[in-house]
């Protein structure tokens, strides 16, 4: 028995223990069981996947009491990538639910259903063949589906965001099925080998490839499947929120590599130009509507389709330049998408589990009730900080290392000699910097709203941090962020392994290299010489600030007085304003400005309100008409029940009519 075999029994055993401790333990030591239950089965997933990306191989058969091919595991060096994504987001994240959970989050069905979601997701990127991918997918469904309705006695809105995730992702399940019948009618087998030898130039493999980009993209968040992220994030206990986000969007993301990569690799131009357009728009939308939210777990939800819409640009923009002939940054672009994976994985898990902190502590999402975090929960505000700046793509942080890599395959793509590549390339270098300053927009507003100036509301005032659960857990995530940002080495390496290509390489300490661009980046000698300039100013200032006492005063921005008032600070929604101006037409906010006079005075107020309220313009433009024409034909078809037995035999007879003449044609 191999050591990858191996390391797949451990995570099939401990996730069985873990259910089991889940289901027959005490309430008392339930958290604390089930906690490191999950943790050591992310843990056996993150090795496992380090073994397949270092050469290891194995192949587990495990045969099923059904009519149907056993399940097949045997994972990739690209699977493997994605098995150690899973498994340490999940470590971390059951981790921090030993100190988070409380009440229904605490039950047997949930830290059951936590575990069965955990290896569900490993086992994705490990199935061998398409039986088994599908079952795994459909298990990490399923289990997800339970967890989002965690709470759904508590809050109503639970039950309405699990529905439509429901849908959306039994939807998915349906576009990849039918994906993978077309590929397997055409390469005659159900595993991913006799796929791989269908011929990409005829009709069938195109239908099979707009199938199954559909299926991974509405997993993945894509405008304008993202519709289930915003609703089921705050939905969600946050520990979950932050497996689905750093990690389970990119299962879609890992179907559609799998599929570019390894089961039709001779892509077509147009597939790069579909996975472009849905990676810009996705990019876009999704951090207009970051840049305005207020609930924090929307705000982050919509992050998260910013993020994944620039995966998919880098992933189209590699088919792209490929089908070009641009093999170079077409590599780079492709190992560029493995670096977003791996930098979203690790900001927005400290994300997330920070905006728990702040949930746990104060009961609130809503940023305009927050401020003043800082001083009460110094732990939660340094370690979300530090995953606000790898989310703005600032330097030391993997998200910069991440974009700054995926601009330098975008720029180095352009081809004078191809009109196509010469168009698209500079649309989608102005998609990233678009997304970077509106990242950057987003994320101080979050940050400084939450965490600085003075409480806005009791709640915030009254805040205190977690158990160290919690607080170790957000370290060390924080601590990922930077540490993939300084030692980005660590991350191409990797990078190289998945996908085998020569785009990326590793120089120096722990450098990165792009020799298909001709682009290099050391952020260690970087920062070092950063330090070299900053030390001495900071020593000047420090020695200047000592003749000069200072006293506190808290005159600025005050008009002259002291704030005596937290409603005298900005808020998000007033942070936000005149971006929301400025993309009216694309946002479509409700505003509504109430003036209260003073008496009969037309000059003296008395009181203004001031209300702005933002939908989805895809879900209120697309998705409510259609729901509504779908009650409408349910109810028409409610008239063909009305209980005559004649009217059914009717139904019948014609039902085997029609089977007849299709037989016999």
């Amino acid at each position: 028995m191999t050591q990858v075999e191996v390391g797949l029994w451990a995570q099939l055993v401990l996730a069985l223990a873990t259910v089991s401790v889940a289901v027959l333990a005490r309430p008392a030591l339930r958290a604390r069981l089930a906690g490191v239950g999950a943790a050591a089965l992310g843990v056996a997933g993150a090795v496992t996947g380090v073994l397949a990306l270092t050469g290891g191989q194995g192949r587990l058969v495990i045969p099923l009491a059904l009519p149907v091919d056993p399940v097949v595991l045997s994972p990739t060096p690209l699977g493997g990538f994605f098995m150690v994504v899973a498994g340490a987001v999940g470590a971390v994240a059951a981790v921090y639910a030993i100190g988070y959970v409380h009440g229904p989050s605490a039950s047997a069905s949930s830290w059951a259903a936590l575990a069965t979601f955990l290896l569900g997701m490993q086992l994705v990127p490990a199935a061998a063949d398409a039986v088994s991918f599908l079952l795994a997918w459909e298990l990490m469904a399923a289990a997800s589906t339970v967890l989002v309705l965690t709470e759904h006695r508590e809050r109503l809105e639970v039950r309405s965001a699990a529905l439509w995730y429901a849908v959306m992702t039994h939807l998915s399940f349906l576009l990849i099925l039918l994906g993978f019948a077309v590929l397997a009618a055409a390469g005659h087998g159900t595993s991913f080998a006799a796929m791989s030898h269908v011929d990409p130039a005829s009709a069938s493999t195109s239908l099979a490839f707009v199938l199954l980009v559909l299926g991974f993209a509405t997993k993945a968040g894509i405008v304008p499947m993202h519709v289930w992220l915003p609703r089921a994030h705050p939905a969600a206990p946050s520990h979950v929120s932050a497996v689905m986000s750093a990690a389970m969007v990119k299962m879609g993301v890992y179907g559609v590599l799998l599929v570019v990569l390894q089961l039709l690799p001779a892509g077509r131009p147009w597939w790069g130009l579909v996975l472009l357009a849905f990676g810009t728009v996705s990019a876009v939308y999704g951090i207009l509507q970051a840049s305005v939210a207020t609930d924090l777990k929307r705000l982050l939800a919509y992050s998260t389709t910013e993020n994944v819409g620039l995966m998919f640009l880098a992933i189209g923009a590699g088919v792209l330049l490929r089908s070009y002939g641009v093999v170079g940054p077409a590599e780079v672009a492709a190992g560029t998408a493995l670096l977003l994976v791996a930098s979203h994985a690790a900001f927005k898990t400290t994300l997330f589990l920070g905006a728990g902190s702040v949930l746990h502590a104060t009961g609130l999402r809503d940023l305009d009730r927050l401020g003043g975090l800082g001083k009460r929960m110094p732990t939660t505000a340094a370690t979300f900080g530090v995953g606000a700046l790898g989310a703005a793509a600032l330097p030391i942080t993997c998200g910069f290392v991440a974009e700054w890599a995926l601009l330098q395959s975008l720029i180095h793509g352009a081809r004078p000699e191809d009109r196509l590549v010469a168009v698209v390339m500079p649309v989608a270098v102005a998609v990233v910097a678009l997304t970077a300053g509106l990242a950057l927009m987003t994320f101080v507003k979050a940050y400084g709203i939450a965490f600085l100036a003075r409480p806005r509301g009791p709640e915030a005032g009254t805040a205190h941090e977690g158990p160290a659960t919690m607080r170790v857990a957000l370290v060390v995530s924080a601590v990922a962020v930077v540490g993939l940002g300084l030692v980005p080495g660590i991350m191409a390496t990797a990078v190289v392994r998945a996908v085998g290509l020569g785009g990326i390489d590793v120089f120096g300490v722990a450098g990165l290299g792009l020799p298909g661009v001709g682009a290099a980046l050391d952020p260690v000698a970087l920062t070092g010489l950063a330090l070299l300039v900053a030390i001495p100013v900071l020593v000047v200032t420090w020695r200047m600030a000592r003749r000069r006492p200072s006293r506190p005063v808290d005159l600025a921005w005050g008009g002259g007085g002291v704030r005596v008032s937290p409603r005298m600070q900005y808020t998000a929604t007033s942070y936000a304003e005149p971006l929301s101006r400025v993309f009216d037409d694309a946002l479509r906010p409700e505003r509504d400005l109430e003036i209260t006079h003073a008496g009969e005075s037309r000059y003296l107020v008395e009181r203004v309100q001031f209300r702005q309220q933002l939908e989805d313009v895809v879900e209120v433009r697309a998705y409510v008409p259609a729901v509504r024409l779908v009650d409408r034909v349910g109810l028409a078809a409610r008239r063909l029940q009305n209980g005559s037995i004649h009217r059914y035999l009717a139904y019948s007879f014609v039902a085997l009519i029609a089977v007849l003449i299709v037989v016999s044609l």
